[in-house]
């Protein structure tokens, strides 16, 4: 089993930044990549961003991509979600989710974290 913790949300201005951050524990050599989703009030949830965990490459989508980066950090289990050049319309509930070796599939997920950036 793995569990994901994020923290780092809250209010910002737009046109600032934020990072967010996902601590993983357990079972986590069993993790193939980690990704960042977000759900805003009235939308379906999104997918943001993944890395994959050995090697380090990273996919994002086109409405993030250029302000937004993933990275990781391996001795701590830690995956975070840097976001500049914030807008209202990343106002969301952000998720961090692992996906695993065995399904491929993004099995475990995180308690999410609200992030609103004001206008």
């Amino acid at each position: 089993q793995v569990q994901l913790v994020e923290s780092g949300g809250g209010l910002v201005q737009a046109g600032g930044s934020l990072r967010l951050s996902c601590a993983a524990s357990g079972r986590t050599f069993s993790v193939y990549a980690m990704g960042w989703f977000r759900q805003a009030p009235g939308k379906e949830r999104e997918f943001v961003a993944t890395i994959i965990w050995s090697g380090g490459s990273t996919h994002y989508s086109d409405s993030v991509k250029g302000r937004f980066t993933i990275s990781r950090d391996n001795a701590k289990n830690t995956v975070y979600l840097q976001m500049n050049s914030l807008e209202p319309e990343d106002t969301a509930d952000y998720y961090c989710a692992a996906k695993s070796v065995r399904t491929r599939a993004f099995d475990y997920w995180g308690q999410g974290t609200q992030v609103t950036v004001s206008s």
